[in-house]
């Protein structure tokens, strides 16, 4: 049984003692605050300039809206995939959370603490993108200015960001608390 011994060992690795746990949690934070649902923070800044210039549909909001047209259709997540799609993460992060805080396996831990805000941003981001894509079909549909369509896609995607911030703190702050505990409770990784 030596396979099941190295997953035994690979399970109860010192994830919070590596450089390698760090390096992951920023590295995915930071790239994470890079987009709003595939639209580049660039897009995003240049057309809050422009809006602010004076300019509701100069170039940089057309951009904008294309590139919401091109990434939104990726976000459809309908009710039956939606539901099998909460299912399968309810209990896989059940199950890591089970293994970490009640059986006390460190890597567990350290895999919840990393994927549980990532499913609570995988969420925020489809709540965005139900609330922006009919406001996108409106503005192609012509029943909308162009001016307005932006302006409150621009203002749903900023409230975003600040919570995508606030959530990337949040987690940041909460798994160095509780890796701290940890170390201070086994420093031996025992």
């Amino acid at each position: 049984m030596p396979q099941f011994d190295g997953l035994i060992s690979l399970l109860d690795s010192r994830s919070f003692g590596t450089v390698w746990f760090w390096l992951v949690l920023i590295g995915m934070w930071s790239a994470v605050g890079r987009n709003v649902l595939g639209v580049p923070s660039e897009v995003l800044a240049r057309a809050c300039r422009a809006r602010a210039a004076g300019e509701p549909e100069g170039p940089a909001v057309i951009a904008l809206l294309d590139w919401l047209s091109l990434t939104l259709p990726r976000w459809r997540l309908g009710a039956r995939e939606g539901a099998i799609f909460l299912g399968v993460v309810s209990f896989l992060l059940t199950s890591l959370a089970l293994f970490g805080f009640r059986y006390g396996l460190e890597f567990a831990q350290a895999l919840t603490l990393l994927l549980l805000p990532f499913a609570v941003l995988f969420w925020l981001r489809v709540l965005l993108a139900r609330r922006l894509l009919p406001l996108l079909e409106a503005g192609e549909a012509g029943d909308r200015p162009v001016s307005g369509v932006a302006a409150d896609a621009v203002r749903h995607m900023i409230n975003h960001r600040r919570l995508v911030l606030v959530l990337s703190i949040v987690a940041v702050a909460g798994t160095a608390l509780w890796a701290t505990l940890w170390t201070q409770m086994h420093p031996n990784g025992l």
